[in-house]
């Protein structure tokens, strides 16, 4: 894996990788100061927003840790602490590059930051933007995507599975195709190395199905692909099995 950098400032903690930033600004995980240095080119909607900023020559992602589900009707960003190495921007940051030092395609980890308040904190990450990519759902949505692609869409997810790596929300949002129509994985929170097994890769594959199904033009879509997709992760069947360290 690559290096890693961890920084503490008073209730501040900050993991960066030295290759692809350092030293790490202070005010990195800040949209404002971003804004006020002219560097954010673009920002993303939906429930977890991102900002893409430009940054020593690379287009980067700044992302916020935002609650989901009925919890956010009462805490919009904080979660309880319980030790540095579990919180969920370090979590996920270590994950990043663990799935990268095994060739499998998300974000570079750039940086990523846990700000503790007494018993609670919030958090960010900063990731390298995946040049040209759109959601799978856009790409649906505007133009039939053929056989070959579902299957290598599939193969794709097949190479997570049998490297252990379990999405915490597969769905059509967190798989991006780049220009090259090479499919990327995003959006990590949650997810987690576990051992190779039929029951949680098919619930990963049933919750990326629903995603689908809820829109009819999505739906019509995977109705003309899934079974190719399906045919695509099987052929990783047979690869070899890369088990949770």
């Amino acid at each position: 894996m690559k290096p890693e950098i961890v920084q503490h400032q008073a209730q501040n903690h900050a993991i960066h990788d030295p290759q692809w930033l350092d030293p790490l600004p202070p005010w990195l995980f800040d949209p404002g100061a971003l804004r006020a240095r002219k560097l954010i080119t673009g920002s993303g909607a939906g429930r977890k927003p991102a900002w893409f900023f430009q940054l020593a020559g690379k287009t980067l992602v700044l992302r916020h840790y935002w609650r989901g589900g009925l919890v956010a009707r009462f805490v919009s960003d904080s979660y309880l602490w319980t030790g540095l190495d579990r919180t969920r921007p370090f979590r996920e940051w270590r994950l990043l590059a663990c799935l990268r030092a095994r060739g499998l395609p998300v974000p570079a980890p750039v940086a990523a930051r846990a700000l503790r308040h007494g018993a609670l904190y919030r958090a960010d990450l900063v990731t390298v933007a995946i040049p040209d990519a759109i959601p799978l759902d856009q790409r649906l949505r505007h133009a039939e995507i053929g056989t070959e692609l579902w299957k290598h869409i599939g193969a794709t997810i097949g190479r997570f599975h049998a490297a252990g790596a379990c999405h915490a929300d597969l769905n059509v949002r967190n798989i991006l195709l780049d220009t090259e129509d090479n499919p990327w994985l995003i959006d990590w929170d949650q997810g987690r190395l576990r051992r190779p097994g039929q029951a949680w890769q098919r619930s990963n594959l049933d919750r990326l199905r629903r995603s689908l199904d809820k829109d009819p033009v999505l739906a019509e879509a995977a109705g003309h692909g899934w079974e190719a997709f399906l045919c695509g992760h099987a052929s990783t069947r047979n690869a070899p099995t890369v088990l949770p360290r």
